[in-house]
């Protein structure tokens, strides 16, 4: 008898764990895949082998290839043209035979015969701006491609070699296997393009009052291409969007320009004694041991004189850059140069900036202390910065980083004016271009594939500096600021992007040159997700553990973007794949809400579910354990048991019935709940994230609970939770603090009436 009532109480428990549904007689439906939101990302990472692992660091055959540079330059400030030699020797240091090299000619994007323009739709808008109309349709193009005059190896003999648009191929006299070293020489020139006209990353800004140009030159030299594990020669097309890949390399580079400009560039000054003066020397020698304010090693006085003549002698600058992956220089008569000391891991990093008159008051003030400050926070949640120092250089509409030096925006009126805009503008742009220092010059993904590893990564990283600029610099900060006021990076952010057309979004994984809506893509969406996986999924100490794990292993190295999430997993516990895959892999948004909330009574009467089930098995109620039957507030056995008194709406009531299944201890143990709730969560959005609650009770207390997003792994549609309380509910709240990037906060409230209100101050705050 006691066997047969255990599959009678069995029958029982299954049914009732399938919601009441007749399991016999369930619908049948097709079979399909696995399409759970956490299934592992297996189908959609690379497989790990020798090079790299499936813990996500460098494997024991990891290999990287190295290019090295020797180059003599000279820039024409008369006529705006560039001449170079250069001397690259490249080691093959993959298992790979090579019988040819990948040259990247960047400038070839402005070439006569560029292709560049000819892949972007275009159509005559009702009205344009006279100066856009003028260069776009009146006036002939500009010719800025190389002029590649030789190419040869180190016996001056012609190198064969095949231009491609933006790519040089060389070929090799023999077979370079692994180990080998080979040199050859590229002779070349070009015209500078005025880089305010079409907004180039690099080339110069010409002022007319003082009839002189302001240089900030990069991409200038036939760069070598990288060939990894991944995917061979990375010799994909520059349109124009998609920066760059390079190997890294050491650098000896001459600069020849006008005697009196100012220059400063990738590497250390070997000839600092030849092209600075004594005072300047003086300056700089107090700017090394000055930590809180910049000196001034060039005056705005004396650049202002420098401006009124142009010198006809020459002076030649001499760099050295060990282990980097590109150049850029910087130079002008027009520019004052200002330095300080910022101690970073017990050593001394020299925090400079470089700029016109037209840049202050606002640079002064602010240029080089954003500087050091990049650098103490950068170091914090990655590394400490390996090299002796980084420049800001101030050049009109620019944003744009290489080793050890940057360009950046931010101009005050001409009265020395400026608004709270171009203020935090300013110093926005420069920490995050100072921070691409971090990413991808040191932790070096492939900008061409994967636009979202560097900038994304570095957006994410400038929000947590921005904060701390903030906190370290509170005079910045205008009235009404408490916090520094980021633009990206706080989840209420994105919102307008993920909730937006579906028809112009992109993925993340997506290359860069293919996606709409290009900053919310690989700026914003990443970090964003980077920084709710922060402060909401993670935590900030396992995840800053991570993340500095990452940035460690692969400092000097070339991660894939599966590299990224394998080692966030890895170092954290975290399995993470139901994440990626999420914000990374799909245009999904976030769209958590409360569908109902239903309040229950216990009963000890039998209701009618539990009838229905006897009669339907051929039981009796005495087959069944001692039960607590849940009545809904509101029902008709909620009315029959509120006037015949068989509800047990009190604790004492409900122990008493239950007594005899306790024993003492347990008894004594058990909570006394007087209220009962059922809440039912709805997922409109695909997005799978954690569910945020706060719970409001009569007595003016709350409560918040956070379910792990795992909450939805079996229904990814709506979840319930029975919730038992000895204080009664108010109102229930779903992501109260807008931390998810939830679009609609409409069907977040409860009860309804508090929804609307929400949602207006919800919308109020995205706006402002």
């Amino acid at each position: 008898m006691r066997y047969i009532k255990s599959i009678v109480l069995s029958v029982f428990f299954i049914t009732f764990s399938a919601m009441g549904q007749d399991v016999e007689q369930a619908e049948r439906k097709p079979g399909h895949e696995n399409n759970n939101k956490f299934k592992q990302l297996y189908d959609e990472f690379a497989t790990p082998n020798m090079f790299r692992t499936g813990s996500g660091a460098p494997g024991p055959e990891y290999y990287q290839q190295q290019a090295d540079y020797k180059m003599d330059i000279e820039l024409d400030d008369e006529s705006a043209r560039i001449y170079g030699n250069e001397v690259i020797t490249y080691t093959n240091n993959s298992p790979d035979e090579l019988s040819y090299l990948w040259v990247q000619l960047d400038q070839n994007m402005r070439a006569k015969d560029s292709k560049s323009p000819l892949i972007q739709g275009s159509g005559f808008a009702p009205a344009v701006q006279t100066e856009g109309f003028t260069s776009k349709y009146l006036t002939d193009s500009f010719d800025g491609g190389f002029k590649i005059q030789e190419v040869k190896d180190m016996n001056g003999k012609d190198l064969p070699h095949m231009i491609n648009q933006t790519m040089m191929r060389v070929e090799l006299p023999k077979t370079m296997t692994t180990g080998d070293k080979f040199s050859f020489s590229i002779k070349w020139w070009y015209d500078i393009n005025n880089h305010v006209n079409g907004r180039g990353r690099s080339g110069y800004e010409y002022f007319p009052k003082d009839d002189n140009r302001a240089y900030v030159i990069a991409q200038f030299y036939p760069r070598m291409a990288v060939y990894n594990d991944v995917e061979g020669w990375q010799n994909s097309q520059f349109w124009g969007r998609d920066e760059f890949a390079l190997p890294f390399g050491n650098f000896e580079v001459n600069i020849t320009v006008p005697a009196d400009h100012v220059l400063d560039a990738t590497g250390e000054l070997t000839n600092r004694k030849d092209v600075f003066s004594k005072v300047m020397m003086e300056r700089y020698a107090r700017a090394k041991k000055s930590y809180d304010e910049p000196v001034v090693i060039v005056t705005q006085e004396e650049a202002e004189a420098a401006e009124k003549s142009k010198s006809k002698e020459k002076k030649t600058w001499k760099f050295y850059a060990e282990n980097v992956r590109d150049y850029g220089f910087a130079t002008s008569r027009k520019f004052i140069w200002d330095m300080m000391a910022v101690n970073v891991g017990g050593k001394d990093i020299m925090a400079v900036s470089l700029y016109p008159k037209e840049g202050n008051p606002l640079w002064e003030l602010w240029s080089t202390k954003a500087v050091a400050s990049t650098l103490k926070s950068y170091s914090r949640m990655t590394f400490d910065y390996p090299y002796h120092k980084a420049i800001s250089v101030h050049a009109k509409n620019q944003g744009m980083e290489y080793p050890m030096i940057c360009w950046n925006y931010g101009r005050p009126n001409e009265d020395g004016t400026y608004s709270d805009r171009t203020k935090y503008g300013m110093i926005s742009v420069i920490i995050h271009e100072v921070g691409h220092n971090y990413f991808p010059m040191i932790v070096n993904s492939d900008e061409r594939q994967w636009t979202w590893m560097d900038e994304g990564l570095n957006t994410f990283v400038q929000y947590v500096a921005e904060q701390d600029f903030g906190e370290w610099y509170p005079e910045a900060l205008s009235e009404g600021h408490e916090k520094y006021p980021s633009r990206r990076g706080p989840a209420s952010k994105i919102v307008p992007y993920m909730g937006g057309d579906q028809d112009f979004i992109a993925p993340i994984m997506t290359k860069g040159l293919n996606t709409y809506q290009f900053g919310n893509n690989a700026y914003g969406k990443p970090a964003t997700a980077l920084n709710i996986l922060r402060e909401t999924i993670m935590g900030r100490e396992l995840f800053d553990y991570a993340f500095r794990e990452y940035a460690q292993r692969w400092m000097f190295k070339h991660p894939t973007p599966e590299d990224f999430f394998r080692t966030m997993e890895d170092a954290s516990a975290f399995d993470l794949d139901w994440f990626w895959r999420g914000w990374f892999y799909t245009t999904d948004y976030v769209d958590i809400g409360l569908k109902e909330v239903r309040k229950y009574y216990v009963s000890s009467t039998p209701n009618e579910w539990i009838k229905n089930y006897v009669e339907q098995y051929g039981m009796e109620l005495s087959d069944l354990p001692p039960l607590v039957y849940m009545v809904e507030e509101g029902s008709d056995e909620f009315e029959e048991g509120m006037r015949d008194g068989t509800l047990l709406d009190s604790a004492p009531t409900l122990k008493e019935y239950l007594m005899d299944n306790f024993d003492e201890k347990e008894r004594q143990a058990m909570k006394t709940p007087k209220y009962f709730y059922n809440i039912t969560f709805e997922k409109p959005g695909g997005l799978v994230m954690p569910i945020i609650v706060e719970y409001t009770y009569k007595d003016g207390s709350s409560k918040r609970e956070t379910y792990p997003a795992q909450i939805w792994r079996l229904n990814d549609d709506e979840v319930s939770k029975a919730i038992a309380s000895d204080k009664e509910i108010v109102s229930i709240t779903v992501d109260p603090d807008e931390e998810t990037a939830d679009i609609d906060t409409s069907n977040n409230s409860w009860p309804k009436e508090l929804r609307q209100n929400k949602f207006e101050q919800f919308k109020s705050r995205i706006k402002n």
